[in-house]
């Protein structure tokens, strides 16, 4: 579902009436949420996915009160978008972050390990009894279902694939996490962060935070940073243990799948297919591969 300009401006008259004369500006890209650039310094957002409203409600009750303690950008909510006649779901204005997505302009300088490990470290917190359990993130490996048949699905003729797997393997059988839930970003892949000059400016899009393993994002180290810069990148985090580097080695491989699928769908034209992921996952996989 696609929203065009019109309804934007006149949500803006309705509920916002003091931005509404900013200029408005769409914005290609976005999953769960259609975005468009409102000023300089703010974006909208209005949900067109089933799950779009629980995510966006999730950034705005629990992102203001992180965002003051991360050192990077985050697209912090500042306003409320009321449902209405006009449109039936609430909606959000934010912050907007500068920089490009990552999956159009790679990060490429290595001084980004420790951007990344230093934004991971001041997330990577005990989180309330209250926050959200995500089924999908940051929950034990064994609990993802079906994801030995992937390899095949994905990488039929891949000339690694069995090194892939048996890194997921290798994951799988690492100790869980067994400390108490530490607050996630839950979806860090290159969409999701943002580049200036070849390293990290911004993280966008924190629907998916929750409780959990922080081995799931520290799967970013092999997803976004570039190669040979995954030790300076736990070096500078400094409290991952070998089971959680293990497990987070598996996640990243499981991360690269889905990328692959999702940018392949893409290159074929189907709905919901994102061209620029393919190369990033085979990339993730081959970072991940190179490191032992």
């Amino acid at each position: 579902m696609t929203y065009d300009q019109d309804l934007v401006r006149a949500l803006l008259r309705d509920q916002h009436p003091d931005l509404a004369d900013l200029e408005l500006r769409a914005v290609d890209g976005g999953w769960d949420n259609q975005l468009w650039r409102l000023g300089d310094e703010l974006a909208v957002r209005l949900p067109r996915t089933e799950r779009a409203p629980a995510l966006l409600e999730t950034e705005r009750t629990w992102l203001p009160a992180l965002a003051g303690r991360l050192p990077l950008p985050t697209p912090t909510p500042v306003r409320e978008g009321r449902p209405s006649s006009l449109f039936e779901h609430t909606w959000t204005i934010a912050r907007w972050v500068q920089g490009v997505p990552a999956d159009r302009a790679p990060v490429t300088r290595v001084g980004a390990a420790g951007l990344l490990a230093a934004f991971l470290a001041a997330l990577h917190h005990r989180a309330p009894a209250d926050a959200p359990v995500n089924p999908s993130r940051g929950i034990p490996l064994a609990g993802l279902h079906g994801v030995d048949g992937w390899f095949d699905d994905v990488l039929p003729d891949h000339p690694d694939a069995d090194a892939a797997r048996a890194v997921w393997q290798k994951a799988l059988a690492a100790p869980a996490w067994q400390d108490a839930p530490m607050w996630l970003h839950g979806d860090l892949h290159p969409a999701n962060v943002v580049v200036r000059d070849g390293t990290l400016a911004g993280v966008v899009d924190f629907g998916e935070m929750c409780g959990g393993d922080p081995a799931t994002d520290l799967s970013a180290a092999w997803i976004l940073l570039p190669a040979g810069t995954v030790g300076r990148f736990f070096d500078a985090y400094g409290r991952a243990d070998q089971a959680t580097f293990t497990r987070a080695r598996g996640w990243a491989v499981l991360r690269a799948l889905n990328l692959i699928v999702i940018g392949r769908n893409g290159r074929l034209g189907l709905p919901g297919g994102k061209p620029t992921w393919e190369p990033a996952g085979y990339a993730t996989l081959e970072r991940v591969l190179a490191t032992g």
